[in-house]
Order: structure tokens, then sequence, then C-alpha cells
């Protein structure tokens, strides 16, 4: 049993129907939830009744056709909308949204968690990321979308100067004295005056000081220039590994970057995703993951390849993975992923399209419950995780799973925490309160 006081981390990423592409069409699930609030907000409960630390949601600007309207994936309310509705019906959980520095300009990233903030009695995070598709950057203009390099250029700037507004109220600027009527001090309220190549902004913030004084700043990219950008900005990094040394080798690479900033390498938890498939026996997972594998629509799958490798209609699905794949995409860390994962595991075309669309590339474990927290024990006692980030297959089936059969495993290792510990997502993630920002 675990006696070390560190615990982990435990996200759960709320997608819809689920990470499985043909989630929808499980018997259990209705096919209307995906649109209706009540649904979310029942998902939200039963995390927060597992005492779970936040809830993410993903987002995507643009709907992708080739999917010939099987994938039900590409509807999606608004994040901040979501979550600023489910901030009144939650007390504890984190709220964490996706918004891109590809499309959205820093004084309303700020202002729009800054808001959620607040809302949400000190529960927001936004995860970064640099938007790369041309059918999102379609929905904004005809310009071509930036150079990867230059994306990350902007998104660094844009992450500064949302700290920036952030940081343009004191703690104790709002005096609200009704004898004097002075509502703020206004020496305490400043201008950024920011001016860059990507973004300029005055300032300060329309408003105050967020709870947390800044909301979390979580990431996901992988590659040389977003382990950079994390290692300097990043409260909590979601990575993607199937295998332990590539997970490994992940959280060295990152933490180890971390004193070139300043930081800790405790200012940063890495939480991979991962996949339960939980049974009481092995036969009943294993049965239930079939059972995932069937529901994936071909169509779906073919569109999933060709979004990542291109036409792969001259390819049989069933024949071992074409060599010639290997050499296309845009050398992504997604795509590298992919590949590795066939190389890995001999999978067909078929095979790893069922992979991509039940757990988008995430570690899959298939087991019962004290077999799931084996695997999650020992990532997290060989430094290849701080936490783990749930993607359910079928929510909230197998969130339900997760909460009633594994947190109790967790928990009984002492593993997890037994109660919300503080007011804020930064107290409960263990993260040092801000104080002032400059740079």
């Amino acid at each position: 049993m675990a006696t070390s006081q560190r615990q982990m981390k435990i996200g759960i990423s709320m997608r819809n129907y689920g990470y499985n592409g043909g989630a929808w069409r499980h018997p259990d699930i209705p096919a209307g939830s995906g649109m209706d609030y009540g649904y979310y907000k029942s998902i939200a409960r039963t995390a927060e009744r597992g005492m779970l630390d936040m809830l993410f949601l993903a987002d995507s600007v643009s709907m992708p056709l080739g999917s010939q309207g099987r994938d039900p994936s590409t509807l999606r309310f608004e994040p901040l909308t979501l979550l600023s509705a489910l901030s009144s019906d939650t007390r504890h959980i984190g709220l964490v949204a996706t918004v891109s520095t590809t499309f959205q300009a820093p004084f309303h990233i700020a202002r729009m968690f800054a808001s959620l903030d607040h809302l949400s009695g000190g529960r927001a995070g936004w995860n970064v990321v640099t938007s790369h598709r041309e059918d999102e950057q379609q929905n904004f203009g005809g310009d071509p979308i930036l150079p990867k390099d230059q994306r990350y250029d902007r998104a660094e700037e844009a992450v500064s100067v949302v700290r920036k507004l952030w940081s343009s109220w004191d703690a104790d600027a709002l005096v609200r004295d009704k004898a004097s009527g002075l509502y703020y001090d206004p020496a305490k309220v400043g201008r950024i005056n920011h001016a860059g190549p990507y973004f300029s902004s005055a300032g300060p913030l329309n408003v105050p000081r967020p709870p947390q004084g800044h909301p979390l700043i979580i990431q996901a990219g992988a590659s040389e220039r977003g382990q950079d950008l994390a290692a300097q900005t990043a409260d909590v990094v979601y990575a993607a590994a199937t295998e332990l040394a590539c997970g490994k080798a992940f959280y060295h690479s990152l933490k180890s970057r971390m004193p070139r900033f300043g930081r800790h390498a405790d200012d940063l938890k890495i939480m991979p995703g991962i996949l339960p498939v939980v049974g009481s026996t092995m036969a009943e997972a294993e049965a239930k993951y079939r059972q995932m594998q069937d529901l994936i629509d071909p169509a779906m799958g073919v569109a999933r390849l060709t979004n990542t490798f291109g036409d792969v209609s001259a390819f049989d699905l069933d024949a071992p993975f074409p060599a010639e794949l290997e050499r296309r995409g845009d050398n992504s860390s997604r795509i590298a992923l992919m590949v590795n994962l066939a190389r890995e595991r001999g999978f067909t075309l078929r095979q790893l399209y069922q992979h991509a669309l039940i757990a988008s590339n995430h570690h899959v474990v298939v087991g019962t419950p004290a077999m799931i927290v084996d695997v999650m024990e020992h990532w997290f006692a060989e430094d290849a995780a701080d936490g783990f980030n749930i993607v359910p297959a079928f929510t909230p089936l197998t969130l339900g799973d997760f909460v009633d059969l594994v947190r109790p495993e967790l928990l009984r290792r002492g593993l997890v925490r037994d109660r919300y510990r503080g007011a804020t997502l930064r107290e409960n993630m263990d993260l040092s309160p801000i104080q002032e920002f400059a740079e």
C-alpha cells in the first residue's frame, strides 16, 4: 500500500458521448444526449462525487464532413458557455476549456477565463492550443494558417499578454467603500501597454483579479516548441503516451526544461490520458472492449485515417500497416504516435483506426479495477505521470465504472485524496498560489 504523501491528480475529459467514435450507438446511451445540458450536468456531478480534480472540454471550431454524417463528435457546445452553466451546478471540481491562440485575441481570452474563475469561485483553467487545421482557419478568414513556428511564437505572446492582463489588478484593488464612494483604487489597477509582433493590448482587464490570481494554464503539446512553452508557462500538461518508456521519457524531458525558466518541477503536473475498460473479471473487460470496437463505423475509421495520412483508399484495411504511410503527414507528434503504435503493436489500418477512434490514441487499459490501478500506480511510481486524465469510452457509463470501481481501489492504496482539500482548483492541484506576475 502506498504511504507517500504524493498523490495522483485525476481529471475527466468530457467529450459529448465519450471518446469511442461509435459511443452514441451504444444501446444504453440516449442518442440525443450530446446536446442536452442535463446530460453534462450528470457527468459533472458523477465526477465530483468521485472527487476528481477537473473537468476538461476539448474544442474545435470547424465541422469536417469526411465522415459522411456518421460522427457526432464534431457537434459541440461552445466550451466556456457550457462550463459557465456547470459552475452553478458543481461546487469543487475544476472547469477547464480549450481556447486557441491561433484564432482568439488575448484580451478576449483573459476576460472569458477571469469571468469563469469568478463565477466558479476559483475553479477555471485554460487549455492553450495552437490550431493548425485549414478547415478551422476557413471560418476566420481567407488567409492561410500560419506555419508551425509562427503559431508557437503567437501562442507564447498570447499567453504572456493574458497573464499580464490577469495581473493588471492588484489583489486588494477593489475597495467598495460606500461612505467615500470609491469602488476600486485606481492606483492598484494599471495598463499593460503591450505591443508585440502579433498583438497589441493596452489593458487593464475590465474584470477584477481572478480568485486564483491566474486561472490554471493547461497544455498538451509534445513537440520541442510545445514542451518549451509548457515548461515556461503551464501548470498542467495533458500527455499522450501508450508505453511506459515513452511516458517516462516525456516526463523527464519536460520537467528537466523547467529550471531554465526559473521553475521547480513540482510547479507542473503531467497527466497522461488513459481509457480504462473495467470488468469484474478480465473476460468481462475484454468483452466490453470488443463491443467498443464493434461500434466503430468503418466510414468513420477511413475518414480518420484520411484526415491524418491523406488518401488511404488504395490500401487494404486488413493488411499490415503500409510503410508508405510512415512517410506522409506533417511530422506532428500525434502522427508520430500513431505510426509508432502501428509499428509496436503490429496494427493493421483497421486496428489502428479502431484504437484511435476508441481512445484518440491514448493509453487503453483493459482489466479488473485492481489491474487498472496496478498500471496507474506503476506509471506514477516510475515518474511517468503525476496523475491521469480519464478519457471515457462511453460517457457516462465508463466514468461511472471508474468512480465506483477503480477509485475505491486507488483510495485503498492511498494514491488519491479522500476529500477536496481547498476551495480553488489551484489548491486542489497542490500548485503554489500566484503572487505577482512580471516578465
